[in-house]
């Protein structure tokens, strides 16, 4: 079975990987936040 068939086909799979591009993208935001803040206080 092919895996990216697999995970364009799988709802569970699509809700994973939409769970994790949400939890990625919320990580950005607070390392961009904290970077900004220590240059910004510095």
């Amino acid at each position: 079975m092919n895996v990216f068939t697999l995970l364009l086909t799988d709802p569970v799979a699509i809700y994973s990987l939409v769970g994790l591009l949400v939890l990625f993208g919320i990580c950005g935001f607070y390392v961009f936040y904290f970077m900004k803040k220590v240059h910004d206080n510095a």
